[in-house]
């Protein structure tokens, strides 16, 4: 599976190289001052597909325009919005590369964390709808990595606040994915694996809403393996936290 969505986003990415080239040769031939002011009035009306043109011919045209650094933020945000995953990364990391010091860097961190968590959201919903907590976590993880260069980096930005909530947010994503494989294991009866998985959530993620299930999970695995202490010891836990669950009684 995730072999065939690299491949879809590879095909993606070589079919918009070849099609920008088209679309830039439309752009009529203006001033770098007119260009840009013709890709901002696209953007405010969200004509993101327009803006995009506009701005891929000015920076082809003028790479070393006025605009120059402008017109690449533009981009970030244009492609984020067209759901354009690779050249939105892709562009935010030229641009950090390109510019380590500069002012907006905390936006094109921002921008990297929502596009990289968008794409974790839409990746299997927009493609077969269906939610599922077991898929690959690893968007959701460069998203929570992401905003926390964010919060370390720039603590004062404006974009800190909505950064740290989207960080609440990915924890809990995370933690559902850890717990659906604790669970896996437990059908599997790999059962150290599943105890170790139950204790990194609640090591890890202690105020997600998973620990409930993580709990349960420590439970059945230490009373399979005959590790009656810490079968206790999590129904202890269990019992003090949520007492009406069923297996939080003494058995």
């Amino acid at each position: 599976m995730k072999k065939a969505l690299l491949t879809y986003a590879l095909i993606s990415l070589l079919s918009a190289c070849s099609s920008s080239n088209d679309t830039i040769e439309r752009v009529p031939e203006k001033s770098p001052a007119a260009l840009f002011e013709d890709a901002q009035e696209l953007l405010e009306v969200g004509n993101f597909s327009g803006s995009v043109n506009t701005l891929e011919a000015l920076s082809s045209r003028y790479p070393f325009g006025p605009h120059a650094n402008q017109v690449q933020l533009d981009l970030i945000y244009a492609y984020y919005k067209l759901g354009q995953t690779a050249q939105a990364l892709a562009t935010a990391d030229r641009f950090i590369r390109l510019n380590p010091t500069h002012p907006d860097n905390d936006y094109v961190l921002y921008m990297r964390g929502l596009t990289n968590l968008d794409a974790d959201d839409e990746m299997l919903q927009s493609l077969l709808g269906i939610d599922r907590s077991d898929r690959d976590p690893n968007l959701a993880q460069q998203a929570f990595e992401d905003f926390s260069k964010v919060l370390g980096r720039y603590p004062n930005s404006k974009y800190a606040p909505d950064a740290r909530q989207r960080m609440i947010y990915i924890k809990e994503r995370l933690a559902k994915h850890e717990l659906s494989v604790a669970r896996y294991y437990i059908k599997r009866q790999a059962y150290i694996a599943a105890a170790n998985r139950g204790r990194y959530i609640i090591e890890t993620f202690s105020d997600s809403s998973s620990t409930e299930g993580a709990l349960e999970v420590m439970v059945q695995a230490y009373d399979k393996l005959g590790l009656q202490d810490l079968k206790a010891d999590a129904q202890a836990t269990l019992r003090l936290n949520f007492p009406d669950n069923p297996l939080a009684q003494n058995s």
